[in-house]
């Protein structure tokens, strides 16, 4: 499980160190992709096969669902931990979630998310001002 917020320093390679209490869920194998909001997945092997399977079963004929299909798979790719425990993040994806040198790394129990620390303080204000409002949301579904 992946829990707790971090921050982290991506080097001129585009190399960022994960939490090093996350690091031994990731010995086999990590899948970093697309995220929602501007932010990057990082997903176990396993959570993503998972994953994956369930986008790949969503309705062809339906415009939203090749959408989201293709931003979260076409993104995708394989990472690999090296000896101090950094990912290499393509080029690709730094640009899509706006990274610059500064970077949180959040653990949201069956992922991590990467974002930009401006862009990650900006989104945490807006929804922590708004969290009456999303509790009361979440309480209508049963939660």
């Amino acid at each position: 499980m992946f829990i707790g917020e971090f921050r982290h320093n991506l080097d001129a390679k585009g190399r960022i160190a994960l939490p090093a209490k996350f690091r031994a869920k990731l010995s086999g194998g990590a899948i970093i992709t697309r995220g929602l909001d501007h932010c990057l997945f990082v997903f176990t092997a396993k959570d993503w096969e998972a994953l994956a399977q369930k986008l790949v079963a969503l309705p062809l004929a339906q415009a939203n669902s090749r959408a989201f299909v293709r931003l979260m798979l076409s993104g995708a790719t394989d990472v690999e931990l090296d000896s101090q425990g950094r990912i290499l993040i393509p080029d690709y994806l730094r640009k899509y979630a706006g990274l610059g040198k500064d970077a949180i790394v959040a653990g949201l129990y069956n992922r991590m998310e990467v974002w930009d620390t401006k862009v990650w303080s900006e989104y945490k204000a807006k929804t922590e001002s708004q969290s009456e409002e999303i509790a009361e949301k979440l309480g209508e579904l049963g939660i």
